[in-house]
């Protein structure tokens, strides 16, 4: 396990973490845009313990690797929802946001598959 995958993870785990702890909190600079994109109300609160549980799991897989592969697999793909919603509402300049999550994640994910 290599010093930058290490690093990585955790980094990507507080940056998931913080807009999962965002979303939880309702801060409107996030609920705003769902609410622009027409995500029910009753989502968002799955929707943040989704985002913390993969936080904690990028976490624990530097124990258990498979969890962590598990837990950046899931988080791509909640991210890659996230900028299919902004794609379908046409909110084409909000689509970095997503992607400021995704590729973190995306990066920890191949750093942990190569060591």
């Amino acid at each position: 396990m290599s010093v930058a995958y290490v690093v990585l993870a955790v980094v990507s785990a507080l940056w998931v973490g913080f807009s999962g702890f965002s979303l939880a909190r309702r801060a409107e600079f996030v609920t705003q845009p769902l609410v622009e994109y027409g995500v029910p109300r009753s989502w968002w609160t799955p929707l943040a313990l989704a985002k913390l549980a993969g936080a904690a799991g990028l976490l624990v897989g530097l124990a258990i690797p498979a969890l962590g592969i598990a837990a950046a697999v899931g988080l791509i793909l909640y991210f890659l929802g996230a900028v299919i919603t902004n794609v379908r509402a046409r909110s084409y300049k909000t689509v970095p946001f997503p992607l400021l999550y995704l590729v973190p994640v995306a990066v920890t994910l191949g750093l942990g598959l190569a060591s």
